[in-house]
């Protein structure tokens, strides 16, 4: 089955900021992602088939939107929209989604 990872403004832009650390961090929660598409919460709402999944990071919790597209002649697309911490994260998800629509 192939795979293919999209990385959204709002994500690429708020990991470019990010030290070594944090990045490595980032990359093994994607890494997880990859491996099993279903591990993130199924939202609902203005933000219907959108996941987020939730890690931990030196105390912090930080939030990966994403979402992920299966068809037919089995490839698998996944959209990694936002990644922060969660103060204003759904909020600033939901504008990004409907500005990009």
């Amino acid at each position: 089955m192939g795979l293919k990872i999209n990385y959204k403004k709002p994500f690429s832009q708020f990991v470019k900021k990010q030290h070594r650390d944090l990045r490595a961090a980032i990359e093994d929660e994607i890494e997880s992602i990859c491996n099993d598409a279903n591990i993130g919460e199924l939202k609902i709402g203005d933000l219907a088939g959108i996941r987020v999944h939730k890690f931990k990071f030196h105390k912090q919790e930080y939030l990966i939107a994403y979402q992920n597209i299966e068809n037919e002649i089995q490839f698998v697309v996944i959209d990694f929209y936002k990644i922060g911490t969660h103060e204003n994260f759904y909020e600033e998800l939901k504008n990004y989604i409907k500005a990009s629509r």
